[in-house]
């Protein structure tokens, strides 16, 4: 990497005992309730535009966009055989209003493969948030749309993180779902594995509603004005039952903070900053900014989802060279290790992106455990955080976005090949689960 100006130098050194990060983090979780279309929202993107302000972030603005807003009721989990009690349960977004009565069936960690080893037909169908090792991880939309083509009435999921914690999670993307499903927690969970070795019986009750809304994303600009420009995105929402601290509070305050240091820098392109409304229901203003953007002139794009919660950053690079060659560089001179991962998946805000060519980079952080951890559940609160990691991924989010802007402005960056794309997500048994959960492109065949 090239060398830095003065005043660069002084505002990496001020990053380091910022204490505004903490402080935008701490404002963000006293909201509680944040979730894309309700009151909540609008104050967290009140308060992700003044902090963009506040960074250098000029022309910040709000971009509305419609979604299918969804509210949560009442969720009953009755045993009814061999036994009768009741456990707790809370719906998953888009869930329906529904009714559902018949036996449980354990299918383990929810594969499609272990799906297809019972019978699920007419039944209510338990499966586990965590997937076996070995693997890919397999995602709570492939699981239960799996399930549900198979046959089930309903889909109970079971946090595998211990603590009475029943996990939450959108069933589809930006509409409602065709079947009734709740999460439940590990203990619940264990109660209703035994129970279906012992031919047990449950009835599901979900009261929720599906009507129209509005969220927004919070955009700003750093660096020139020029014809071509990086993306460099966080989600902001939360769900309705947590603070949203680790997901995504981490990565938006990261954002933030990057964006000051970009501020500083003297950039070869512009950069755009977004902070993006309603991934956490189907990634709907990540989809408003395709649609909405000139593709052509966005060169990359930086999504930070994961980053800050934890020591180390991983980096998924979705079949794009580019920046996976300029994050590993950025790795190495730095003598920060990023794991770098390039196989592709379709869970986040840089999903759109891909499936339009654009290469991109997404930034996670590695707690050293399969899954979600405290995250999608009551758990992911602010005493979470360690907003050291937020300020030491913000200077390398922003160490890396100089390096691809540099590259950016001096030649033709390669976009996405479709094709390769496709077969990357076919080799990483993707296609499966992408159908079930109705994601799988039709142009792709």
């Amino acid at each position: 990497m090239d060398g830095f100006s003065p005043e660069e130098m002084a505002q990496f050194a001020r990053t380091w005992t910022d204490g505004r990060p903490w402080e935008f983090i701490t404002n963000l979780t006293a909201i509680g309730d944040h979730m894309a279309g309700s009151s909540g929202d609008e104050r967290a993107a009140t308060l992700v535009a003044e902090a963009f302000t506040d960074a250098g972030a000029r022309d910040v603005e709000f971009d509305e966009f419609d979604l299918a807003h969804w509210t949560r009721g009442e969720t009953t989990l009755e045993l009814t055989a061999p036994d009768e009690r009741t456990f707790e349960a809370i719906a998953l977004p888009y869930s329906p209003t529904g009714d559902v009565e018949g036996p449980l069936v354990d299918v383990g960690y929810g594969t499609p493969a272990e799906i297809d080893d019972q019978d699920v037909e007419g039944a209510i169908v338990v499966a586990s948030t965590t997937t076996p090792s070995g693997g890919r991880f397999v995602h709570r939309m492939e699981k239960f749309g799996y399930a549900i083509d198979s046959g089930a009435l309903g889909f109970l999921f079971v946090n595998h993180v211990p603590g009475q914690l029943p996990p939450t999670g959108a069933l589809r993307y930006n509409e409602e779902a065709v079947a009734p499903a709740a999460g439940v927690s590990k203990e619940t969970g264990a109660w209703l594995t035994d129970y279906a070795s012992r031919g047990g019986r449950v009835r599901l009750t979900i009261d929720a509603t599906t009507e129209a809304g509005t969220s927004q994303n919070v955009v700003g600009h750093v660096g020139p004005d020029t014809d071509r420009e990086l993306l460099v995105c966080a989600h902001y929402d939360g769900h309705d039952i947590a603070e949203g601290a680790l997901d995504n509070g981490c990565g938006i305050a990261t954002v933030v903070t990057a964006a000051r240091i970009l501020a500083a820098m003297d950039l070869e392109i512009g950069v755009r900053v977004v902070g993006v409304g309603a991934e956490e229901v189907g990634l709907v203003g990540a989809e408003h900014l395709v649609d909405t953007l000139q593709l052509d002139r966005v060169a990359g794009v930086v999504n930070i989802d994961g980053a800050g919660r934890f020591r180390d950053l991983v980096a998924f690079t979705h079949t794009s060279d580019w920046t996976e060659d300029v994050t590993a560089r950025v790795a190495d001179e730095t003598r920060h290790p990023i794991r770098i991962e390039g196989e592709p998946h379709p869970f986040s805000d840089q999903w759109p992106f891909v499936r339009a060519g654009i290469p991109t980079v997404q930034l996670h952080s590695d707690s050293g455990e399969r899954g979600r951890g405290w995250g999608h559940t009551h758990a992911d609160t602010r005493d979470k955080v360690d907003d050291r990691n937020i300020r030491e991924h913000a200077m390398l989010t922003a160490l890396l976005v100089r390096e691809l802007a540099n590259e950016a402005a001096t030649g033709e960056i390669p976009r996405l090949d479709d094709e390769s794309v496709a077969t990357a997500f076919g080799d990483a048994d993707f296609e499966v689960g992408m159908r079930a959960a109705d994601i799988w492109p039709e142009h792709w065949g």
